[in-house]
């Protein structure tokens, strides 16, 4: 397969060229309009089987009508809402209004026509503040209701109607609007943000304006055949929005990695005398096959998210394992072919000061450089180092001991948001919210309803206020209950397994806000083990079958697990803990959202393995060309430290542009990535691999007889090096090495 790919860069670049600028035009027109055909739902975190959907399918079923109100209107006015009739007047005025919508299906509101209309939970405990109801037939209606309402409402005769009122709006539709507007927003302004600084940093790496263009080329194309892949994929099931973020993070991030991998080797080839073709040729049979078996790994990483049933978590999974195969598709194909036809001017529009840099720099390359200095003191003293590494890494993890989960919803939302103000307001203002109640179904006769809503209210006790048993039609009836409290407490999540247990022998099915955060923690919990089975052997599989060792997959996974143990702590400080919150521009909301976890800790996990491939790959080659192991390692980090460090900083850029983002998950998401590829990159890759390596000796490459055979048989095996392949202090390479 190298061998394949280097003819084809060689003998036939310009086609190859071609070909890429007709796949780039034609991603660009199919692909590029994705960003506006995804959409989000509450449902992105919500498994399709679980008690909470089956309930709300039950409530539609018999009622014809959506399960939960979907709009929430708070109104705020002067005076006390349960004495004041104008008050009332002006309340009744807007549910009128949003009856009059289309889509609209039903409506509470305090004095109203319901059954529940003079509930104290619809009013705030000041009682100047009311809670208004609409259930949609769709999210579309909803969101269309309220900007005809906000409309009117700014017309000159609904002033003077709602003088001294304030309304504003939230509920499921408009979070999940909002998040639809901010996810695409936002997509293009971290890509904004990020791109000068990567060009810039890329310029000083590269030493060269047209080599800096490249990483910048590659992560692009690579992200807009991705969109044309997502595009494809959600013609058949649908992939929720928030994908985009991760495929441009991490499209951008593999793209220079795998660039800067490339280039860094093709100079060296260069400077030792190649020509472009021998260069190239010798750059794929080494970093090529690198760069495949990283772009392999990474993206059977991101596939074990595939067996999670949330939409949100295998949306992810898609996106991350296509931008992989695509940025090692791009670095493989097209680049080499850019590299042919750019021949020498790759190191055109550098500057003198920097060539002379880049010179100063290479002579104090090998026994003289900085990398190798540290590497050899690594080595000397594996013991020592390895044990302070360790303690530290685990010092940094500890507060991942006492992670909490949160529910998603208006939380996720920046806090300038109307829809998480609203939430905000009904969570700290009144004594319960009616949109969280749990909801109990049960089919039979009028008599079996009754008895299970008096034992509902029994078990219930001061945690949550029981209604009677509402009849739905077709011999369905529910039974409403509003938590005191938060609805995602120790204490209703410990209520709602009781009632679950209470509801089992009716054949009732128990549904509502408490119930999609426990299903939620459930079907991820459920499905973490299947996905470890499928991350950890095929990871394993990948690293033997590049190194043919046994003991260097089991070290790998053990340093990853490690790796992902600082990046959960790091984010429970931060975030959890709300350390730099005000610096970061977030309000700490005392726990983290689960999926969003699960899927930095599934990326941090894919871009450790992609660093311990590259740190591998120049210790195995200086190994197999016979040198003793302790200064296998040594080398291997001196040629590789300078190129993974200046990799992870260009990645944390990319990656790290998602810290901007107003969303709380996306920051998350972004800034957790980004301090665990930085410490990986750094402690572990730097210090803790090469020490352990240093004290595991020839154990590093065992493997049993067996297993040796079958590496003989599968293994892509790569040209012998040549001698200078592993000299302590090289010729002097050309700009940029």
């Amino acid at each position: 397969m190298i061998a394949a790919l280097a003819t084809l860069a060689v003998g036939r670049p310009r086609r190859v060229l071609v070909a890429a600028g007709v796949a780039f035009a034609l991603a660009a027109v199919f692909g590029a309009p994705v960003t506006g055909t995804l959409g989000s739902s509450i449902q992105d975190f919500q498994s399709p089987g679980s008690q909470y959907e089956r309930a709300n399918a039950a409530i539609s079923a018999a009622s014809g009508q959506n399960a939960y109100y979907n709009l929430a209107a708070l109104v705020a006015v002067r005076g006390d809402i349960a004495l004041d009739t104008s008050a009332q007047r002006t309340i009744a005025r807007l549910a009128a209004m949003l009856a009059a919508q289309r889509g609209f299906q039903r409506v509470l509101d305090y004095g109203g026509a319901g059954i529940d209309s003079r509930s104290p939970a619809l009013l705030s405990r000041d009682r100047r503040q009311t809670v208004v109801l609409a259930a949609f037939a769709g999210e579309r209606d909803a969101t269309a209701a309220v900007s005809h309402v906000r409309a009117a409402l700014s017309k000159p005769a609904a002033k003077a109607t709602f003088a001294g009122a304030s309304v504003r709006f939230g509920g499921a539709a408009l979070v999940n609007q909002e998040l639809n507007e901010l996810t695409t927003s936002e997509l293009a302004r971290a890509e904004l943000f990020a791109l000068p600084i990567l060009l810039a940093l890329s310029f000083w790496f590269f030493r060269g304006l047209i080599a800096a263009l490249l990483p910048p080329l590659v992560g692009g194309l690579a992200i807009l055949l991705t969109f044309l892949g997502l595009r494809a994929v959600d013609q058949f099931t649908p992939i929720s929005v928030f994908a985009l973020n991760l495929v441009s993070g991490m499209g951008l991030g593999l793209g220079i990695d795998y660039s800067l991998f490339m280039v860094y080797r093709y100079r060296e080839e260069l400077a030792r005398g190649a020509d472009a073709s021998e260069a190239i040729e010798r750059t794929l049979q080494t970093v090529g096959r690198t760069v495949l078996f990283s772009c392999l790994t990474v993206a059977a990483a991101m596939l074990s998210l595939l067996v999670f049933p949330l939409r949100f978590l295998y949306s992810m999974g898609v996106g991350g394992a296509i931008v992989a195969l695509c940025d090692g598709a791009v670095a493989l194909l097209v680049l080499p072919a850019l590299l042919i036809v750019l021949g020498p001017r790759i190191n055109a529009l550098s500057p003198a000061w920097l060539q002379r840099r880049a010179a100063r720099s290479a002579t104090a390359a090998g026994a003289d450089g900085g990398w190798w200095r540290l590497a050899r003191g690594v080595v000397r003293r594996p013991g020592r180092v390895a044990l302070l590494s360790a303690v530290v890494l685990l010092a940094a993890a500890t507060p991942a001991l006492h992670l909490r989960f949160i529910s998603p919803g208006g939380n996720l939302l920046p806090a300038s948001a109307q829809s998480r103000q609203v939430e905000s307001a009904l969570a700290a203002s009144f004594p319960a919210n009616v949109a969280e109640a749990t909801q109990i179904v049960v089919r039979g006769p009028a008599p079996t309803a009754r008895r299970l809503a008096a034992a509902v209210a029994r078990a219930a006790g001061p945690a949550a206020s029981s209604s009677n048993a509402a009849d739905l039609g077709r011999d369905t009836w529910e039974i409403t209950l509003l938590p005191h409290g938060s609805p995602f407490s120790n204490a209703q999540v410990d209520l709602l397994a009781r009632l679950r247990a209470l509801a089992r022998p009716y054949a009732a099915l128990a549904g509502g806000a408490t119930a999609f955060f426990v299903d939620q923690k459930g079907a991820i919990a459920a499905n973490i083990p299947l996905a470890l089975l499928i991350l950890l052997p095929l990871t394993a599989a990948f690293l033997f079958a590049m190194t043919g060792s046994l003991t260097i997959p089991l070290k790998a996974l053990l340093m990853n697990a490690l790796s992902v143990a600082v990046g959960a702590g790091l984010i429970v400080w931060v975030f959890q803990d709300g350390h730099f919150s005000s610096v970061l521009g977030f309000t700490p909301l005392g726990g983290l959202e689960e999926s969003t976890l699960v899927l930095m800790l599934v990326v941090a996990f894919a871009l450790a393995t992609d660093y311990e491939v590259f740190v591998l790959a120049r210790v195995k080659e200086a190994h197999d060309a016979g040198l003793p192991n302790r200064e296998a390692i040594a080398l291997g980090i001196e040629r590789t430290g300078r190129i993974i460090t200046a990799a992870a900083l260009l990645f944390c850029v990319a990656i790290g542009a998602l810290a901007t983002s107003q969303l709380f998950f996306t920051k998350q998401l972004g800034l957790g990535a980004a301090l665990t590829v930085a410490i990986d990159a750094s402690v572990i890759r730097a210090l803790l691999v090469p020490s352990l390596m240093a004290l595991m000796g020839d154990w590093n490459w065992w493997a049993p007889a067996p297993l040796r055979r079958l590496h003989a048989r599968i293994a892509l095996h790569e040209l012998a090096p040549p001698s200078h392949g592993v000299s302590l202090v090289p010729k002097t390479p050309g700009p940029g090495a």
